[in-house]
């Protein structure tokens, strides 16, 4: 018999679709901690990715831009070179089109910059497979009055691959001009694929500053008819948003969240609780607690295992 289908019925043919480390999520800004420990987040040949053509792809559900791997971060634990991008955005008439939420609220379309992590990993199909394997930037992009000339450059070609399996090329252009402003300020967590086969194999990077387009760049006749043809991109509000730990969803900036000054924090103790023995490297928690963790074992008292580490926090 055929296997139902649905999101609902995701885990019964991806079973990491339904762990407890899912992404999206929707991040509740009273709930994040401040980790002072994150660094500024530097993007390098994003201004000049190369002098080739960048190929144009529709998949059926969105439009995904190749990049070269000249285009590669700074900042996080490891090398992570840039592979794609893609657009999330509302289907036929719904306003909302992001994947992640900030204080339950949706924005017009998400942009996703993935990104592996080459010292480790020969190919992104093998580091979507592992711990931290992906490094993701998430951008929520909001309506304006000013037209964004970066995401123009995307937007003008979209009437040569109106339906599924066209591809086109483009000219080089500088894509530094897709994210948002201030990129010190972001919210980092733990997460997943946000569709199968959902491998909790990303390190998120979701920017609090959201990017802008046009109310005349949404509503053109070139995006009106390719936004047509798609089928419906699986929504994260049907999927579910995880509900991470707030120890886990952590804040670059201070202006607001969990944080006090260094003299008063206190070691706090936490426990992840699993019915098997825990491992850290299946957890893709290794590099994120790696200096915190004290204890693996049982929990004393509860029968259950456990990852107990300490963080700084305000007592």
């Amino acid at each position: 018999m055929p296997r139902p289908h649905g999101q609902d019925h995701w885990p019964t043919s991806y079973p990491e679709c339904g762990s407890n480390a899912q992404s999206p999520i929707n991040i509740q800004t009273d709930s994040v901690t401040f980790d002072p420990d994150l660094l500024p987040l530097q993007p390098h040949g994003y201004e000049q990715p190369g002098t080739e053509p960048l190929n144009l792809h529709n998949n059926g559900h969105t439009v995904q831009l190749s990049l070269p791997s000249t285009l590669y971060l700074e900042g996080l634990p490891r090398k992570y070179v840039a592979a794609q991008l893609h657009l999330h955005w509302g289907q036929k008439g719904t306003p909302w089109g992001s994947e992640h939420l900030i204080n339950g609220k949706a924005t017009a379309a998400e942009l996703h910059i993935v990104h592996y992590d080459s010292e480790s990993y020969e190919s992104l199909s093998e580091a979507a497979q592992r711990p931290q394997g992906l490094a993701v930037l998430g951008i929520l992009i909001e309506v304006g009055e000013t037209k964004n000339p970066a995401y123009e450059h995307i937007l003008s070609h979209l009437h040569e691959i109106k339906y599924k399996d066209q591809k086109t090329s483009m000219p080089p252009f500088n894509v530094r001009g897709l994210l948002p402003p201030l990129l010190a300020q972001y919210f980092r967590y733990n997460g997943s694929l946000t569709t199968p086969p959902c491998y909790q194999s990303v390190l998120w990077t979701v920017f609090h500053r959201r990017a802008q387009i046009s109310t005349e760049q949404v509503s053109s006749g070139e995006v009106r008819q390719w936004s047509y043809n798609l089928k419906p991109f699986p929504t994260p509000q049907s999927k579910g948003h995880s509900s991470l730990s707030p120890t886990l969803l952590l804040l670059s900036w201070k202006s607001f969240g969990r944080h006090c000054s260094p003299r008063r924090r206190s070691p706090l103790s936490h426990w992840y609780r699993t019915t098997e023995p825990p491992s850290l490297s299946i957890s893709g928690w290794s590099l994120l607690l790696s200096s915190k963790v004290t204890v693996q074992g049982l929990e004393k008292g509860t029968g259950n295992w456990g990852i107990q580490w300490q963080e700084l926090g305000c007592p």
